[in-house]
């Protein structure tokens, strides 16, 4: 996580830690549970903090290298809070070609995070994907299930400020 972001603490509750151990009670004993766990567990929680890795691994005995492994490994997984906003922004060739780093690089200096980091506030979190699919309007960025193409970096703060206005009601 880059220095000039907060980190958003573990804030899990008690229905969600029920959830997690009917799971492992479900799974414990049985070959190839760890993958199917924490897929669960990813589902509750909305990703994989490391409280609920170690949570995983003193209830299923396996141990937190391995599963610190697993989670890195596979990009389903995610170690940072997802934000309430989920924006995607496509690095597609033609995405790319067409300067999709400069919105990028916007939306970073107007968020202040990085990829895959969440805000502190919780509502915008930042990734750069693989294509979208809507290469006739690169450069392309999703924001939940809204798409946005056409794009230049003096957009990005007038895209942000109608979510954060819909918050303020």
């Amino acid at each position: 996580m880059s220095s000039k972001t907060a980190v958003i603490p573990f804030s899990g509750t008690a229905e969600q830690k029920e959830k997690l151990y009917a799971v492992m009670r479900e799974w414990k004993g049985k070959g190839g549970a760890l993958m199917p766990v924490l897929q669960e567990a990813q589902e509750i929680y909305g990703y994989l903090p490391i409280e609920v890795q170690q949570m995983i691994s003193d209830e299923m005995d396996v141990p937190m290298s391995e599963i610190y492994g697993v989670v890195t490994f596979y990009a389903q997984f995610n170690l940072q809070p997802k934000g309430k906003y989920k924006i995607g922004v496509c690095m597609g060739t033609a995405c790319y070609v067409k300067n999709a780093g400069g919105v990028f690089d916007k939306l970073k200096e107007v968020l202040g995070v990085e990829n895959g980091e969440c805000t502190p506030d919780g509502l915008f979190s930042l990734d750069a994907t693989r294509c979208l699919g809507c290469c006739g309007l690169a450069p392309v960025l999703m924001v939940n299930d809204d798409v946005y193409g056409r794009l230049t970096p003096d957009d990005v703060k007038g895209i942000i400020e109608k979510y954060r206005a819909a918050e303020a009601g």
